[in-house]
């Protein structure tokens, strides 16, 4: 079975900037796509973002777009989320999922059918 777990949430001022990391076990990244998604209080999940097996294929929600940067490192197997700029409503428990085939990079988290326990993200003053 499929282990990924997230790590480098915490308490950060407005304006401030996080890096999550996905590390990804029993696996390798090349064969599988990578999403991560957050889910605040009372709301659905949301696509953040993805990148391909390949990692020549990356997506960014609307919401993200010039704050965000996903990328990876395959000798440590692991998808790092770059969070800059962030704000209240970043708020979030922020997971990581996998899916097949690697070119699926998708925001809907239908597509994706292993998942970590989550990191909490809160952007506060």
């Amino acid at each position: 079975q499929l282990q990924l777990v997230e790590s480098g949430g915490g308490l950060v001022q407005p304006g401030g900037s996080l890096r999550l990391s996905c590390a990804a076990s029993r696996f390798t990244l090349n064969y599988y796509a990578i999403g991560w998604f957050r889910q605040a209080p009372g709301k659905e999940r949301e696509g953040v973002s993805c990148i391909s097996g390949s990692g020549g294929r990356t997506n960014l929600a609307d919401s993200v777009k010039g704050r965000f940067t996903i990328s990876r490192d395959l000798a440590k197997n692991t998808v790092y989320l770059q969070m800059n700029s962030l704000k209240p409503e970043d708020t979030a428990i922020y997971y990581c999922a996998a899916a097949r085939p690697p070119s699926m990079c998708a925001l809907s988290a239908g597509v994706y059918t292993d998942w970590g326990q989550g990191t909490q993200v809160t952007v506060s003053s």
